[in-house]
């Protein structure tokens, strides 16, 4: 890191300068196709909070995770924390299927991207993030 860049936890927009560093660091297919993620989320949800959490990982929250956008050699990862909740009627979960929280999506070079389905993911999972917010709040203890 140089000393011009922002160190992990610091504002959004500091996030958001080590998001384009990592896109253009990557100078790849994996960098076209995680800063395409982005717009996309940005588009799907306006009020969206960038993060830089996990010493290098990018996230989007609102009113909690949505998802984040790991990138490996051969894969850009998008993983919703509350995907096993999420519906997903056009399938686009392919990656971490298994578990009881998370979904992702793996992307490979050369994929096309179903940006209106993408979208309406991100949309729902604002919405539970969202809808679970103001529930824990009203919960008050049962008087005996």
């Amino acid at each position: 890191m140089t000393e011009s860049e922002p160190k992990e936890g610091q504002t959004e927009d500091s996030a958001s300068h080590l998001i384009d560093g990592r896109i253009k660091e990557l100078n790849d297919w994996r960098g076209q196709t995680l800063a395409r993620i982005r717009a996309l989320i940005q588009q799907a949800d306006p009020e969206v909070i960038e993060e830089w959490k996990w010493r290098g990982v990018p996230v989007w929250s609102h009113a909690g995770i949505i998802c984040t956008g790991e990138t490996y050699k051969n894969v850009v990862k998008m993983t919703f924390a509350k995907g096993a909740s999420l519906e997903d009627p056009s399938g686009l979960f392919n990656s971490s299927l298994e578990g009881n929280t998370r979904r992702a999506i793996d992307f490979h070079e050369g994929d096309d991207i179903d940006e209106e389905a993408l979208k309406v993911l991100i949309r729902a999972a604002v919405a539970l993030n969202t809808a679970a917010r103001p529930a824990r709040s009203q919960k008050k203890p049962k008087s005996a």
